[in-house]
């Protein structure tokens, strides 16, 4: 599908080295559906499909739908772009399939399939253990003291978002006294309003028929170097890595100083909102940042 031109801001910087970036959860939009079905209908009718039903109209209804009706929006402005050459490609969870389509390993079929799956059996995973949840830490000096939150409260790092954004995964009961170690500490802390502990192995239980997807997905070379938020490392292995990131933490903070250090210098956030790039800003200096 044709794309809109290209901004005079992306022509000027047409000369550096490139990532663009798919959001995770939490980044939906009032507006994403419309932007769907002005760019891609066609996506708007397989997600319905895929989905049984309409995945923007329950969009808060958990991750079943939020995470088909995100990756649908995010493929609908990456469409819209002119396709600018990028180097490198990157997803924050549930973005790691889009990336992984903007890259050409997975058809948008195959992807779309892959994350209504991973929605739907992350969100059973957390309805099943029924006592799972999260908490994010804000301040200064929070990717460096998360871990002293997290241990003595039987918690795991499930975000490592920027020095400043961590969130924490675990048992639900045990985030109010988790909250409290997190301001003696000095850091700001929230119980998110979630239904499970992603990304910690209170999700162990969505592995086994994701897994199965997986192995039968075929999957292509790449046009571009697609980094892994679980080692924050090129993929070496998509399959094994797409599984690992259900139960391990999203690497974020890592990867973008990785891609920085490969000599990424402009980053283009495709997809609903701004979440990616408030992370990079607060992440990285002397880079260009773009929300396609």
């Amino acid at each position: 599908m044709a794309g809109v031109p290209e901004s005079a801001q992306m022509r000027k910087l047409g000369n550096m080295a490139t990532a663009l970036l798919f959001p995770g959860q939490g980044s939906q939009t009032a507006d994403m559906r419309d932007q769907v079905a002005r760019v891609r209908p066609d996506l708007l009718k397989l997600a319905a499909d895929v989905v049984g039903e309409d995945p923007f109209a329950r969009v808060d209804d958990g991750t079943a739908y939020a995470q088909p009706a995100i990756f649908c929006a995010s493929i609908a402005g990456w469409c819209q772009m002119d396709r600018p050459v990028h180097e490198f490609t990157a997803g924050h969870s549930l973005g790691e399939l889009g990336a992984l389509v903007a890259a050409g390993v997975l058809t948008e079929r195959a992807g779309l399939e892959l994350v209504a799956l991973r929605g739907r059996l992350m969100q059973q995973a957390g309805e099943t253990a029924g006592d799972g949840g999260m908490i994010a830490l804000l301040g200064a000096d929070a990717a460096e003291r998360a871990e002293e939150v997290a241990a003595p409260h039987g918690l795991s790092i499930a975000n490592d978002n920027s020095p400043q954004q961590v969130v924490l995964s675990g048992p639900r009961a045990a985030l109010p006294a988790a909250e409290e170690t997190a301001r003696e500490l000095g850091l700001r802390a929230m119980i998110l309003p979630v239904t499970g502990a992603f990304h910690s192995p209170m999700m162990a239980s969505a592995l086994p028929e994701f897994e199965r997807a997986l192995a039968a997905v075929e999957l292509r070379p790449a046009n571009s170097i697609v980094i892994s938020a679980v080692t924050a490392e090129p993929f070496d292995d998509v399959r094994a890595r797409l599984a690992q990131a259900l139960t391990g933490p999203v690497r974020w903070r890592e990867l973008l100083l990785a891609l920085h250090e490969r000599g990424v210098t402009r980053f283009v956030e495709v997809g609903p909102g701004k979440v990616l790039t408030g992370l990079a800003k607060r992440t990285l200096k002397d880079v260009e940042l773009i929300s396609a």
